[in-house]
């Protein structure tokens, strides 16, 4: 198993905010630059899926096992022989708003989907989760 996790501390959002940028998976690429689309039929909620184009690949789809509203969420994306899990956390502290993002891949040929996948999107997560909190704090 492998496992990498970034936090930051911030007052520029709330909780709820961030969860609102999340649930609307529909209008992800509005934000996040490293995608071409992600699109949810019904409701972001444990059960369903989403699809999600990364720029440059395939469509992938992405399950959640988890959520929390306004708290966390929890999805799994699955891989030959592998998976990924993606876990968000939005913890309020006395220092402000506590938002950890961690990557976790498992399975017989996790080591190979870290080196084609996850250790990019791991290296990616200060940048990713500073542009997340902007976009969030204008909703």
């Amino acid at each position: 198993m492998w496992t990498k996790s970034h936090s930051i501390v911030t007052k520029e959002v709330t909780k709820e905010q961030m969860w609102k940028l999340f649930a609307d998976v529909n209008n992800w690429h509005t934000w996040d630059k490293g995608i071409e689309f992600a699109k949810i039929d019904g409701k972001f909620e444990k059960g369903n899926h989403f699809l999600l184009r990364p720029k440059g690949g395939t469509n992938v789809k992405v399950e959640l096992l988890e959520t929390i509203e306004n708290n966390r969420f929890l999805d799994v994306t699955k891989f030959p022989l592998a998976q990924m899990y993606d876990n968000h956390l939005f913890e309020e502290t006395s220092n402000g708003l506590k938002i950890t993002n961690t990557i976790t891949m498992k399975g017989l040929l996790g080591f190979l989907w870290v080196k084609i996948v996850a250790q990019k999107i791991a290296d990616a997560l200060p940048t990713d989760m500073q542009e997340q909190i902007e976009a969030a704090s204008k909703l």
